[in-house]
């Protein structure tokens, strides 16, 4: 997964191909102190500043019209303080990276999305999360953070340094200032034992409570115009490790997972007849399989397919009612949906704009073949979602604004007037931030 500035048009392009900006220019800072320069010209030539890692938001949370910054030079861990259990890194290291590294050194984070290609500072500033019933999103895991401000001052923030900075920036959607670097929570790496295998959706429905309270980490992916669903529960386990054989690896991963049901997809967006076919074979595909290895072997996993996603959290006690309702949505529409459904959980945490904050949440991600017209699917599913009180990602597509989302974050006005003080001439604005912060 890659974001592109073409250097012949200057056209900036998100990994999905659903947005594209026109940046007047292009700034790759080798140190802070250049970042932090960038600002200031900026300010002067009266440009708006955005920064953007590998472009993997679906919204246009990263676009401008203005400077463009890529942190693609500012990478690599600064410190491991195996004491205070912290480790801190700079806010372009992609998180593929920054796993390998921090499992090189016999540690790992307590729980991580399900893709590893973002930097860690695009990833936490938009909320990206995994699922777990006790341990929460990437961001709920940060510690301290530095951040540039509009003036292109240098905060430190933390529980005890700038306090209300750092309750509102660990998920700032690059409203605040321009993310630096982050100190993350981590512990003596450890084992995981996946169990994967299919289940009827009425089962899992049915029995959500308990495999959300007996797993650490429970998700499913549900495939619509199907009964059927496939399941994953995560768990800390004592050993040995047995990692997943490279042959089963390459068969399921890649070649399923990837390659034939890139193919599939295809077919089905140009036949939409054969996509509730499709999505038969689809569910059936993967057998059931369980291995041990290190925490990011098992949480993340190769996407290859590309698509267009729209995720919204619900309360999570409202997941089942909410799913049943998108399913008979789907049903009773002319819609062919392609691609699963898939549901994660978070516990709450405290921060100001999580998806999470201040309630225990369910995820439900829908997702569209690239190519393939959503807006009808899109539109209808976000429809149930926002009646549940939901709360979308705001990394993925959706049509909320400030009106709505201030009636379900709590502690919305307090972000918006931190945002006022930090950044009063709105110089890290653009209009996704005026749709979903005001102006």
């Amino acid at each position: 997964m890659s974001t592109t500035v073409s250097g012949k048009s200057g056209t900036w392009r998100n990994w999905a191909g659903n947005v594209t900006a026109r940046p007047v220019r292009e700034v790759t800072p080798a140190s802070v102190d250049e970042l932090r320069a960038a600002v200031l010209r900026a300010a002067e030539d009266g440009l708006r500043v955005k920064a953007v890692g590998t472009g993997h938001s679906f919204t246009a949370a990263a676009a401008t019209d203005g400077v463009l910054i890529s942190p693609r030079l500012l990478t690599g861990i600064r410190a491991i303080d195996r004491a205070a259990g912290t480790v801190t890194v700079e806010a372009g290291t992609p998180l593929r990276r920054l796993n390998v590294a921090l499992a090189r050194e016999g540690l790992s984070l307590a729980n991580m999305g399900d893709i590893m290609e973002q930097t860690v500072s695009g990833a936490t500033s938009t909320g990206t999360h995994g699922t777990g019933r006790d341990s929460a999103s990437i961001a709920a895991q940060i510690t301290g953070l530095e951040l540039v401000t509009a003036d292109g001052s240098l905060l430190t923030c933390s529980e005890r340094e700038n306090p209300e900075v750092f309750a509102a920036a660990r998920i700032g959607i690059g409203a605040l200032g321009v993310v630096t670097a982050l100190t993350f929570a981590v512990e003596p790496v450890f084992l995981l034992t996946a169990r994967e295998e299919p289940m009827p959706l009425d089962r899992v429905l049915a029995e959500f409570d308990q495999l959300w309270a007996e797993n650490e980490h429970f998700e499913f992916y549900w495939f619509p115009h199907t009964g059927n669903t496939n399941t994953k529960r995560n768990n800390r386990s004592a050993g040995p490790a047995r990692p997943v054989g490279r042959l089963n690896g390459w068969l399921q991963d890649e070649f399923l997972s990837n390659g034939v049901f890139q193919a599939v997809n295809w077919v089905g967006r140009a036949a939409p007849a054969t996509v509730p076919s499709i999505a038969r074979i689809s569910s059936r595909a993967l057998s059931a399989r369980t291995y041990t290895d290190i925490p990011y072997k098992v949480f993340t996993s190769p996407r290859r397919v590309r698509f267009v996603e729209m995720e919204y959290a619900v309360p999570r006690e409202a997941l089942v009612d909410t799913l049943r309702e998108i399913k008979a949505m789907i049903d009773r529409s002319p819609l062919r949906v392609s691609f699963p459904v898939e549901v994660r959980t978070a516990p709450a945490d405290d921060i100001a704009l999580s998806t999470a904050s201040g309630r225990d949440s369910a995820y439900i991600a829908i997702h569209m073949f690239r190519g393939t017209p959503y807006q009808a699917y899109f539109t209808a599913a976000e429809r149930i979602l926002t009646a549940h009180q939901g709360r979308p990602h705001w990394g993925k597509v959706h049509t909320r604004d400030a009106e709505y989302l201030a009636g379900v974050y709590p502690r919305f006005a307090e972000f918006t007037a931190l945002r006022d003080r930090l950044d009063p001439d709105r110089r890290f604005g653009n209009d996704y931030l005026r749709r979903v912060l005001g102006a």
